[in-house]
């Protein structure tokens, strides 16, 4: 079996399976809507792991082996001790049999997915191995540095180097509403980026990597430039989960990665809860 990323289905030219969480009560896997799909040999994408998607995966397949037409079908699976899971919910979902990969993510939020923006500054230890691991997160990644031997030993297709002897005269033409990550080798460099970026003040994040130190002096330098201490407050400086304090650069890369995500994961609650409130109103 090859698992695969549900967007590569996209290029998938036989029959396949699609798997949709339709409705769920209690504790599962994931939520109402996730899909995946199933083919002979390769699975794209997870509606969760564990026994509810190996017997959804057992039923796709002797559905693609049965060779007709199936236009849908609902299937309810408790998930108890009958299917050798205790997490106490239940999950409702609907089989479709479709001709390719293509047609089958056809009306699906896939293919109109915005992936968010990341920008990372300073290919160095760090840098090179915080680019390497967020691959697959959903994020397009950038690496950005005025060093190009640097950015030459970052040769993974997934992440765009972007030489720049002034990286910080890049700042004014990249997208709004993107996530930065600011980690050079110098801290005038850090500076004058940060300083871009609080002007532009249409992004989504901003990370530091230095100390508390670090972030004072820049705070101090920052009033005295006349930014609003609303804006400077949202530097994050020290950067990355507060109860990791290693000094390995693999390790300080997953700390900054799991604030980032948390983060997202944080923003997309309040987005929810926003348009849940909004459709309220509308209905009042």
């Amino acid at each position: 079996m090859i698992l695969k990323k549900i967007t590569d289905v996209k290029n998938y030219k036989l029959p396949v399976i699609k798997a949709k969480l339709i409705s769920t009560e209690g504790s599962v896997p994931r939520n109402s809507g996730t899909f995946m799909i199933i083919s002979n040999k390769c699975i794209f994408g997870s509606i969760g792991g564990g026994q509810l998607e190996y017997s959804v995966i057992n039923k796709s397949r002797a559905k693609l082996k049965e060779n007709k037409k199936i236009q849908s079908e609902i299937i309810n699976i408790p998930l108890g001790p009958a299917i050798g899971q205790c997490c106490g919910g239940y999950a409702r979902i609907k089989i479709s049999k479709h001709r390719n990969g293509k047609e089958s993510i056809m009306n699906e939020n896939i293919l109109n997915q915005s992936i968010d923006n990341l920008y990372i500054f300073g290919a160095g230890h760090i840098g090179k191995n915080l680019s390497s691991k967020f691959i697959d997160l959903d994020f397009n990644i950038h690496l950005i540095d005025s060093r190009k031997e640097y950015l030459d030993i970052q040769k993974d297709k997934k992440i765009t180097n972007i030489f720049a002897k002034y990286p910080w005269m890049l700042v004014k033409n990249l997208p709004v509403g993107s996530y930065f990550i600011v980690l050079t080798h110098s801290h005038d460099y850090d500076f004058k980026i940060i300083n871009e970026i609080l002007k532009l003040n249409s992004f989504q994040f901003i990370g530091l990597i230095g100390s508390k130190t670090k972030r004072k002096r820049f705070n101090n330098r920052l009033v005295t430039l006349g930014y609003n201490q609303y804006l400077i407050n949202k530097i994050e400086c020290p950067i990355g989960f507060k109860n990791i304090r290693s000094k390995k650069p693999g390790e300080i890369a997953i700390s900054i990665i799991a604030r980032l995500l948390e983060y997202r994961s944080n923003l997309s609650s309040i987005q929810i809860d926003d348009k849940k409130l909004l459709k309220i109103i509308n209905e009042q």
